[in-house]
């Protein structure tokens, strides 16, 4: 197995006692998987990819990866097995993109190392795999939203991880770039674990599905099996229904409303 999760639960401390952020939860993921994470807000979706990428390291449990525990691998041997592209608002480069993607070397190189043939040509197949070769020497900070997704997947590319990690890729983007980013993701022949907000989209790019609500595992299967409407309607709080869509192999999933009398009898 690429990564093994055993048994991982995470609390915060507060002033009368801490409060449990994720259950006890167990998953493995093989070489080549495309696993999505799905469930409502709180559900925990975040704090496991941050569990699973060590920016959170004070965790009960284990986390492996190739079957070494990650607690007792360093940093620059993370960095070079593991890409992690988080929401763009948390960070700003005031770099060009090239300069962007070229920090995919950072984590197999020193200080004082200069770029080799080699470098500079994997940086350039980035580029072109994530179709921005002829915005290299743009502003990153000019680009759009889609674009810097695929400028941080490129540098990711550059960087040779084994695995994948995106929080939410699609986030704040437009339905077109949501499946542009998606698309160019299942074409990397990487193994790669997201967060991903819109069911649909899950469904039509994620093979296998994990589904968390209040910090626990609730389904890990195939995307089909997990997004049954019974289930979703118990984990989402809203009736849920399922579509056939003559477009697409994959049934669509729907929420409707709350009917008033349903709000008021929850709120007497």
């Amino acid at each position: 197995m690429l990564l093994t999760v055993k048994g991982l639960a995470w609390s915060i401390k507060q002033k009368a006692q801490p409060k449990r952020i994720l259950s006890p939860l167990s998953f493995t993921l093989k070489q080549g998987e495309i696993v999505g994470i799905i469930g409502p807000n709180g559900a925990g979706k975040t704090s496991l990819l941050r569990c699973i990428s060590q920016q959170i390291s004070h965790y009960q449990g284990e986390i492996l990866f190739q079957n070494k525990n990650m607690k007792q691998l360093g940093k620059q041997y993370l960095a070079q097995h593991i890409a992690v592209v988080s929401q763009l608002n948390d960070t700003v480069f005031n770099l060009s993109v090239y300069d962007v993607v070229r920090m995919g070397l950072t984590p197999h190189k020193n200080l004082f190392s200069i770029d080799t043939k080699a470098d500079k040509q994997a940086i350039t197949e980035a580029l072109i795999k994530t179709d921005l070769h002829l915005l290299a020497q743009q502003s990153f900070q000019s680009l759009s939203g889609g674009e810097q997704q695929r400028a941080l997947i490129a540098r990711a590319l550059v960087q040779k991880a084994q695995l994948l990690i995106l929080d939410e890729p699609t986030n704040h983007l437009d339905v077109y770039y949501q499946h542009q980013i998606l698309q160019l993701v299942t074409r990397l022949n990487l193994t790669v674990l997201m967060t991903i907000h819109d069911l649909n989209l899950a469904s039509h790019y994620c093979p296998r599905l994990l589904l968390l609500n209040q910090g626990k595992l609730i389904a890990d299967n195939h995307a089909e099996k997990v997004l049954q409407p019974a289930l979703l309607s118990r984990v989402f709080a809203l009736p849920c229904y399922k579509l056939t869509d003559n477009h697409s192999p994959q049934d669509k999933v729907y929420f409707s409303p709350l009917s008033n009398n349903t709000i008021e009898a929850s709120n007497d």
